[in-house]
């Protein structure tokens, strides 16, 4: 076994009610100034003024930037650091899913180290820490909040930069399912399976270890008996909270032994069409698994296990054609497309997203490397 390195925050706090409980403790840290990283959608029903208030009563200011767009960009990054240098906020808060968190890390990063974001494009390619950032996640998916992932779209490259920075991991996660209650099934079902697309690349990647391991097949378990409960019901706190558990470890597993084909295609999907990012990946996951079964039907076959088929009397391919159909199951039952025709992706675009699909960093651990022809290939046959 090669060598491992584990990242995480050194504070996750995970439960309903435990946002107030997160004040207390950015209060003990002696912030004096918070820059307020959202959305438009989470300023107007409230959520940033509920956040605010509990930061005023610890005596800590707070501006806001709620630009960010659902696939943040290089000019959302710009933005925000205006508003944070106007402020001289000493801290950033990102309060929502993956595209708040991910413009935050872009916007600390940038704050600490000088220069533009595309600088930092890659890995580990920044030389100190970002601003202190708390994470405050209201969805149940992308796990940003406790990763060292960030995702930036390039308006000029019309791609998604990854950076992949133990810089830009936050200080303190925040995983209160009280606010996730008022999330839509769409987003709800969307976020869900990109926590089950991280769970089941980490498995499958060739930097896998047994911690990972351990956390991606036990978020597995818990997506496949409660995803289909938080779509149909948002107001079922216990599959919220379990799906606010199970995207933690998918986090866990997949921030430490990444990702594969299906977020690197998926990147390319978002960046050039601007399409959800959860919805991609889980359109994109069942070809891509179809594509790893040829190295890695063993391991597919300990994630159908781990989504409750009896695999006991199945070989590995049996087993990784049976995880297959599970994980189409659970896709069509909380109403994912059925492919990327439905998302409008036009064929004569596949070599360009083929072309830079190869080139993104999520790629280089998926357990087989493919051509830029069996790339195309899983593009079409996703379709």
């Amino acid at each position: 076994m090669t060598t491992s390195t584990f990242f995480i925050p050194s504070v996750n706090m995970i439960g309903a009610g435990c946002l107030a409980e997160a004040a207390t403790t950015m209060k003990g840290y002696g912030y004096k100034h918070a820059l307020i990283v959202t959305d438009n959608v989470l300023n107007k029903i409230g959520v940033v003024a509920k956040v605010q208030a509990l930061l005023s009563d610890m005596s800590i200011k707070s501006a806001v930037y709620d630009g960010t767009h659902p696939n943040p960009t290089t000019i959302n990054v710009a933005e925000g650091l205006e508003i944070l240098r106007q402020h001289q906020s000493d801290c950033v808060i990102s309060l929502g899913g993956g595209s708040p968190h991910d413009c935050a890390k872009g916007i600390a990063l940038v704050a600490a180290n000088g220069g533009d974001i595309r600088d930092y494009e890659g890995v580990d390619q920044s030389a100190k820490p970002q601003l202190p950032l708390i994470s405050i996640n209201t969805t149940a998916g992308t796990a940003s909040e406790m990763t060292r992932f960030c995702i930036i779209t390039d308006v000029d490259r019309h791609i998604k930069m990854a950076i992949v920075d133990k810089h830009v991991t936050p200080i303190l996660s925040v995983n209160d399912p009280e606010l996730m209650a008022g999330m839509p099934k769409g987003l709800t079902a969307a976020t869900g399976m990109d926590a089950l697309t991280h769970a089941v690349e980490a498995y499958v990647s060739i930097a896998a270890n047994p911690i990972t391991d351990a956390c991606a097949l036990k978020a597995v378990t818990m997506i496949s008996q409660s995803l289909r409960h938080a779509v149909e019901n948002g107001n079922n706190m216990e599959a919220r909270e379990t799906m606010a558990y199970a995207q933690f470890l998918a986090g866990m597993a997949f921030n430490n032994a990444s990702l594969g084909y299906v977020h690197a295609m998926a990147h390319q999907l978002g960046g050039f069409y601007d399409l959800p990012h959860g919805v991609c990946n889980a359109v994109l996951l069942p070809h891509v698994q179809i594509f790893n079964a040829k190295v890695s039907a063993a391991r597919l076959k300990d994630i159908a296990a781990a989504m409750g088929v009896d695999v006991s009397k199945m070989n590995d391919q049996q087993g990784a054609d049976a995880c297959i159909a599970e994980i189409r199951k659970l896709a069509k039952d909380v109403n994912i497309p059925a492919g990327l025709t439905e998302l409008n992706v036009k064929e004569e675009d596949l070599p360009t997203l083929a072309t830079n699909a190869l080139k993104d960093a999520c790629g280089f651990t998926n357990p087989i490397q493919a051509t830029h022809e069996e790339i195309v290939a899983i593009f079409k046959a996703a379709m």
